[in-house]
């Protein structure tokens, strides 16, 4: 796996790039946007609902209590959002990528048309929610494990995560449409399980879903060479 470790090291070195930095500023206010909108809908939705229905017994604990639904439902989404709006900013990443590292696979890749482009992006967000919604009835049976949730959304989303990263940069590539990713599903799955580990740790998660692509790019390149010898 010394590839994907490679792979997310570069990344990680390309942060400064203005290229990548104009990427993470918006995709970064995009996702707290959405989040802070989002948020303070519900927050304000469920307090009423909570005050309404004599529930919290008082109005601070119903604020408490929406609190902490609000930020439980936020910390289960983030992986969905943040990779949802990285969807519409893929092609940024992979070419910020190819034109440091990779210049000649850049100039031989093809501009995916915006039909292809979009139908690729709504298709990424559609897998995103119907993983994470079939791993829930999963993690609600292992509730009483306490660690058995985090694990199966960990697992399922370093499944998702190592096949959505890698075809941002693949779908480039791939000429023909029933050609296969040159890489392997271990090394998608390590890419997965690193990034989906990188989401759960403060700050570093909004700068997952960018490393995450630029390694997935990375990643591909290496193999696609590896591949070619």
């Amino acid at each position: 796996m010394s590839a994907v470790i490679t792979s997310l090291l570069k990344a990680f070195g390309q942060l400064g790039d203005p290229a990548v930095l104009r990427i993470l500023a918006k995709s970064m206010a995009i996702t707290l946007a959405i989040f802070a909108i989002g948020g303070s809908a519900t927050l304000y939705a469920l307090y009423h609902a909570l005050i309404a229905w004599g529930v919290g017994f008082s109005a601070e604990l119903s604020s408490i209590a929406a609190l902490i639904f609000t930020l439980t439902a936020g910390w289960f989404l983030f992986r969905i959002v943040a990779i949802a709006v990285l969807q519409f900013f893929a092609d940024e990443v992979v070419l910020a990528v190819e034109r440091r590292h990779y210049p000649v696979e850049a100039q031989q890749a093809r501009a995916l048309p915006f039909r292809e482009d979009l139908s690729n992006s709504l298709r990424g967000i559609v897998r995103t929610l119907l993983v994470n919604l079939v791993a829930l009835p999963v993690a609600l049976i292992l509730l009483f494990t306490a660690i058995g949730p985090a694990v199966v959304f960990f697992l399922a989303n370093a499944i998702l995560l190592g096949r959505e990263l890698t075809d941002m940069a693949w779908l480039r590539h791939q000429f023909e449409p029933e050609t296969g990713s040159p890489v392997s599903p271990a090394q998608r799955f390590a890419l997965g399980a690193a990034v989906a580990g990188l989401m759960v740790i403060p700050f570093l998660n909004l700068l997952a879903p960018i490393l995450g692509a630029a390694a997935g790019t990375h990643l591909l390149h290496t193999c696609r060479n590896a591949n070619a010898k």
